[in-house]
């Protein structure tokens, strides 16, 4: 039995970076050995072990051949005889295709180290078309990795384009696309996941409401640079400068979709796009079964954010019905979400990244001055049910209009 460090924490150590998770292989064992040595099995389609102390993966080294469609279209074959460089040709990139000993001695047959230093996310072998799920993961592996200048072999795109066009990608699951999804959107350079996508003609198979905004025009007034498509990579990047959550940046993504639906003789004005996009990010959430948070989330940005912008314009009943939209009473951060999303927009801009936005404060102040409006004052005064609830709504509405004089003063 020979046991293995493989794939991310070889690669991340060799770049200097933190090691996190640990995945191991052992070459030349059984499952009737494992269990021996205390380790407690978990795989329900390839022998994967718990270490009994540490809780650490131990897999068994094993071959896969394809056998169907889709992520889960694979037959493993885990035997002692199986070697590790058999082990190691099934995995995605040459980058994570290395292994090393308890030494540190390391196995690499695919020239990983070498892809390493050539800043190259290569592919291991042919059967990489095999799996569409990796269209996805190159991707995210991209824009982990942006900020140390790597790309993607363009032999490797070429496979990832093929993968796009056979339909393959359609047999995803949306549990299996959103969390690599949802993983992508969190790395430093998110708006690299997206372009990737794009440039292996994924994005129009998985997200052709985004990949419709690249081409369109904007009032060059409003956004230098013009292009929908490169505004809303903007804005995702803008998101993952400022630390923004899952969330804020799923808006973000989502927030323009309605553009994509203008008439071109319509062009560079998008009127109504707000509503217009609506049910496109319904039809893009629930397409991924995002989670309730991120949907309620993009809806609300995208109907919204151009109220977001013109904060500091709207009449205190338009500012009033818009907490109300929020329930930024019982969901203040929620509303703190949006205000982030709205000023993202606005600094995903060309030449505008470090604006400031006035907005964002006034839209605290107004949400505060309509929270201040106290309850039992009305209920001593006798007010209840339908009333209560009306009696409620015109003292925020003062709250606000006062909030507004005193802002504009």
């Amino acid at each position: 039995m020979q046991i293995y460090r493989v794939g991310g924490a070889v690669r991340d150590r060799l770049l200097g970076k933190p090691v996190t998770d640990i995945d191991w292989v052992v070459v030349g064992a059984t499952t009737e050995e494992m269990l021996a040595k205390g380790f407690r099995p978990v795989g329900a389609d390839f022998p994967v072990f718990l270490h009994p102390k540490s809780g650490e993966e131990y897999a068994l080294a094993r071959t896969e051949r394809k056998s169907g469609r889709g992520y889960g279209g694979f037959t493993f074959h885990a035997r002692p005889e199986v070697t590790l460089e058999e082990d190691l040709i099934r995995r995605d990139l040459t980058i994570n295709a290395m292994a090393e000993d308890d030494q540190q001695n390391l196995t690499d047959p695919y020239h990983g180290q070498r892809d390493l230093e050539a800043r190259l996310l290569r592919h291991v072998s042919p059967a990489f078309a095999e799996d569409p799920l990796r269209v996805l993961r190159v991707a995210r592996f991209a824009a982990r990795y942006a900020e140390l200048g790597f790309t993607v072999a363009p032999e490797t795109l070429e496979l990832m384009r093929e993968l796009s066009e056979s339909g393959e990608l359609e047999a995803l699951t949306a549990e299996r696309s959103w969390k690599e999804i949802s993983r992508a959107l969190m790395e430093d350079q998110p708006q690299v996941f997206i372009q990737v996508l794009r440039d292996c003609a994924a994005l129009k198979v998985l997200m052709p409401e985004v990949d419709a905004l690249f081409g369109v025009p904007q009032p060059e007034a409003h956004h230098p640079e013009i292009d929908t498509g490169a505004h809303t990579l903007s804005v995702l990047e803008q998101a993952a400068l400022h630390k923004q959550p899952l969330t804020v940046r799923w808006a973000c993504l989502l927030h323009d979709l309605g553009k994509g639906l203008t008439p071109e003789e319509e062009w560079p004005r998008h009127i109504a796009h707000e509503h217009k996009g609506l049910k496109l990010i319904k039809a893009v959430n629930e397409r991924f079964k995002a989670p309730k948070d991120c949907q309620e989330l993009a809806l609300l940005v995208g109907q919204y954010h151009t109220h977001g912008h013109r904060a500091l314009e709207l009449k205190p009943s338009t500012l009033l019905e818009l907490l109300q939209s929020f329930d930024v009473y019982r969901r203040p951060q929620r509303f703190e979400e949006f205000i982030a999303a709205c000023e993202m927009d606005a600094r995903g801009r060309k030449g505008l990244e470090q604006r400031s936005y006035p907005q964002a404060d006034y839209l605290r102040g107004a949400a505060t001055a309509a929270r201040s409006v106290a309850v039992q004052p009305l209920l001593e005064k006798g007010f209840k049910g339908p009333e209560l609830g009306e009696a409620i709504k015109r003292e925020r509405l003062k709250a606000l209009k006062a909030y507004k004089e005193a802002a504009s003063a």
